[in-house]
């Protein structure tokens, strides 16, 4: 079955018509003879849309109680199984009904879009949730119903509703919108003209923004290459030079001159990592054209013309800024400069701005070569030794030992071109031989002092000399690269083994990992992205920079660092991005990367994906071991209560079926012994629903304590009072002196309640129950003391688990919830409840409370009183 298509009519505030316009496009239909139904219309009694509704199939709606109060709703079910042509449902943010099927309104329509049913909808701009922070600082009221931007973009068709502020404010003040008691406070408050112009101007920039979305895909299912000047867009190139801030400010006051204007500044980096551009510039230059409005945007390219015309064509430019070029005016030999190119190769469609500045002409310094990665230092000493060292070797040659032969000679300068190959590489290697040819003929090739050589021998001499010279510079040369090569492979074999190594260690910081990705390739910032799909936002798995800040499972969006540079949200804003799988990327901020760093880059991303994977396995084998643990809880729930439930339960059905018996003549005292008995089956069931709602709260996390200062003398008399019977012996000794303890008031007292209840349980009925307390230095340690068969030490920790009961403990006495309940609150709290042995046999319950500040604890610990 095909998906229903999506139409939406989109408002930039309420009243503007959008529910009328709908109304008015489900009349057309009707009439060309399509079958639409109204599955919600919310008419708000504004008498023309109610006029509209007439003609009009309506679903009834579906009634829904609340509070004790009844709602409507739209009924799925129903028009699913009328199954109309077109549904018109009103109002796509709305939250339905507590309730109800689908928790948004715009989740029903989903259901009736897979069905095949055709929707048409409306929504104001105020509504979507990735603007609810603009809206909030313009009306200073934050929307609680939303929808998903992707929803209402993935709509067949979207159509702006427009009304002027003027034109919605005389509307509202005829009553067209809000009742008239409404008014007054709408027009002063939500729809003041400033509010109002703000909204319309979101609604129009935000559906622009979606007919561009509609253009481009135009153009790419129809192959259209040539530029659609339907709206101004002006790239900016960029080199990373100091011109760049001139030209990005140059192309923004361009693009202020034309409505909706759009920068876009671009700096294209060849594919071999080598450029002469400044990270630290190109940083500054990302951030003045953010500030400013636009857009900055990474491109890998060899040839950079042709890579800033594919990608101005590609955003569909109209005009394109570049700077005069800086190189010197003797360059221009090798080629007319990447201005002239894209001015020649720009066509009819695309105007291209030289901007002069400051720099033009200036040159760009030393070309990158192969050398440059030798060092700076090296380069310039393997210049000095393949120039300066001829010099001097000729100086000393001249003045020394003129008569030591041409041979010897060769040998000598062969000598100083070997070393300039080792210092600098190829290229001074070159010059040296030259210049070292040029010295030999002139100084020691007969006839001296001129360059004509008299002795054929000596042609050939100084021909071979140049072919050995460049043939040893050469093989110098790609050892001393080889060499490099080697202890860069040495250093990747090293990064790849710690890699292997946490693999086999089983480490899973992803932090770490990043710190080590972030130090290994000199970046400011590295974080690890990830989505659901390919529509979704990317969110943040894990960050860290230079600062040393770390942000791991962050929100959707930019990740604001507090280090020298931001923490990209997108892998498209990164200087580096590396795609693992589908979903996930790596993305590195501070320079751009050779090609030859990104297989080992490759290696850290995909260790990156095995450590979140990880973590979500370990996240998911927690949350199935929870469930597990709840399922176990469940099934020794329904153990228990199948028993302790039903024995009240009977006892109390028991009595009262006696009591209603026409048959038997009950006396005073036989009726008393049965109401008696329903009491008491009544105060149990009472106690074993408090213990399970206890202890529903305990493992949910929603016990919050009201904290005070108290007295335990008292607190604890009162605690004992509602579960002490007559026959039961309690002794207190609680010391006047004792300090307050910070803890909560009605917590404490069903802790001890459920501490003493439990004692009286098991300790013999001539032997009392001892609760004493005592200080010490800032926790207070209140002591529930019997008499009992005790607990071995293996079990003492699973008397605290729920629905566990010691082995002797008689049926019917509880389901085992009441030392859960206690341990549970005495955490809460900030206390602790622990069991230890009591000496000469029995088991001791000791709780700590912490001690209220600014009342020491001395005295001694006197007999308070004697229960029973």
């Amino acid at each position: 079955m095909a998906r229903g298509r999506l139409r939406i009519y989109l408002g930039a505030a309420p009243g503007v018509g959008k529910t009328y316009s709908m109304l008015s496009e489900a009349h057309r239909r009707t009439e060309r003879g399509t079958d639409c139904v109204v599955a919600f219309v919310e008419h708000h009694d504004r008498p023309r849309t109610e006029v509209m509704l007439q003609g009009l199939e309506e679903i009834p709606r579906k009634e829904l109680e609340y509070r004790g109060t009844v709602f409507t709703e739209m009924d799925v079910d129903a028009v699913l199984a009328r199954h109309p042509q077109v549904a018109l449902v009103d109002e796509l943010p709305h939250t339905n009904i507590p309730g109800s099927r689908n928790t948004k309104r715009w989740q029903d329509v989903e259901e009736l879009l897979a069905a095949g049913i055709d929707v048409i909808s409306t929504v104001n701009i105020q509504h979507l949730e990735s603007l609810g922070d603009v809206v909030e600082s313009i009306t200073g009221v934050r929307q609680q119903e939303t929808v998903p931007d992707e929803v209402v973009r993935r709509a067949a068709q979207i159509e702006l509703v427009d009304m002027s502020p003027p034109a919605l404010r005389r509307r509202m003040a005829h009553g067209n919108i809000y009742r008239p008691e409404k008014v007054d406070a709408a027009l002063s408050n939500y729809f003041r003209p400033g509010n109002l112009t703000a909204l319309r101007e979101l609604a129009l920039l935000w559906v622009a923004d979606r007919v561009d979305e509609y253009l481009n895909e135009y153009r790419s299912a129809h192959q259209v290459s040539r530029i659609w000047s339907s709206r101004e867009r002006i790239v900016v190139g960029l080199t990373g030079g100091p011109e760049g801030r001139t030209l990005i400010r140059r192309a923004v006051r361009l693009a202020e001159k034309g409505a909706g204007g759009e920068v876009l500044a671009v700096h294209i980096a060849k594919s071999d990592g080598l450029t002469s551009a400044s990270p630290k510039e190109l940083a500054v230059q990302r951030a003045l054209v953010e500030d400013l409005g636009g857009t900055f945007h990474h491109v890998v390219g060899d040839d950079v013309s042709s890579a800033l015309l594919e990608f101005a064509r590609g955003v569909n430019a109209t005009q394109t800024v570049l700077g005069v070029s800086r190189r010197n005016g003797w360059r221009y030999v090798f080629g007319p400069g990447v201005g002239a190119t894209v001015a020649r190769d720009s066509g009819r469609d695309l105007d291209v701005h030289l901007v002069n500045h400051d720099e033009a002409g200036k040159g760009r310094g030393l070309p990158a070569v192969r050398g440059a990665r030798l060092g700076r230092s090296r380069t310039v000493w393997g210049w000095l030794a393949g120039i300066g060292g001829p010099v001097l070797l000729t100086l000393l040659l001249t003045h020394v030992d003129p008569q030591l032969g041409l041979a010897n000679d060769m040998l000598l300068f062969l000598t100083l071109t070997v070393a300039a190959a080792l210092l600098g590489g190829l290229p001074p290697a070159l010059a040296s031989a030259a210049f070292g040819s040029l010295l030999l003929n002139w100084y020691f090739t007969p006839p001296v002092h001129r360059l004509t050589i008299a002795d054929p021998e000596n042609i050939l001499a100084l021909i071979i000399f140049v072919a050995v010279a460049v043939s040893v510079a050469s093989v110098v040369d790609l050892a001393a690269r080889r060499t490099q090569q080697a202890a860069r492979l040495r250093a990747e074999s090293e990064i790849l083994s710690f890699l292997a190594g946490s693999v086999l260690r089983g480490e899973t910081s992803l932090d770490a990992l990043l710190e080590r990705v972030r130090e290994t390739f000199g970046m400011e910032s590295v974080a690890l992205l990830e989505r659901e799909s390919d529509v979704s936002p990317w969110t943040c798995a894990g960050s860290v920079d230079s600062a040393g800040s770390v942000d791991s499972e962050s929100g959707a969006g930019s990740v604001g660092g507090a280090g020298p540079r931001r923490v990209v949200g997108r892998p498209e804003d990164a200087d580096v991005g590396v795609p693992v799988g589908d979903h996930m990327a790596l993305a590195l901020s501070g320079r751009v990367l050779p090609a030859s760093d990104r297989r080992v880059l490759a290696a850290f991303a995909a260790q990156a994906a095995v450590v979140v994977d990880h973590r979500r396995l370990q996240h998911e084998a927690g949350r199935a071991k929870e469930l597990a643990e709840g399922n176990r809880i469940r099934t020794a729930l329904l153990a228990a209560v199948s028993h302790d439930l039903r024995t009240p339960l009977s006892g109390i059905k028991a009595s009262v079926s006696s009591l209603r018996s026409d048959d038997v003549e009950w006396s005073a005292e036989d009726r008393a012994e049965l109401l008696a008995a329903i009491e008491g089956g009544t105060d149990r069931l009472g106690h074993l629903v408090d213990n399970l709602l206890d202890m529903s709260r305990v493992q949910t996390g929603t016990v919050t304590p009201l904290i005070r200062e108290i007295d335990l003398d008292e607190v604890v008399p009162a605690a004992l009072g509602g579960i002490l019977a007559p026959d039961v012996n309690v002794v207190l000794e609680i010391p006047e002196t004792l300090p307050m303890v910070a803890t909560d008031k009605g917590l404490l007292e069903r802790v001890v309640a459920n501490i003493v209840e439990n004692a009286v349980h098991y300790s013999p009925a001539d032997e009392p129950v001892m609760v004493s307390a005592s200080a010490l230095a800032d926790r207070v340690h209140l002591r529930v003391v019997d008499r009992g068969p005790g607990v071995p030490d293996e079990a003492k920790n699973r008397v605290f688990a729920p629905f566990q009961r010691y082995g002797d403990a008689p049926r019917g006495n509880g389901v085992g919830l009441g030392l859960a309940v206690a341990r549970g609150f005495a955490e809460a709290m900030g206390g602790t409840l622990e069991a230890e042995d009591t000496p000469g046999g029995g088991l001791t319950m000791v709780l700590t409370l912490p001690a209220a500040p600014g009342r020491p604890a001395s005295g001694r610990d006197l007999p308070a009183t004697t229960a029973g």
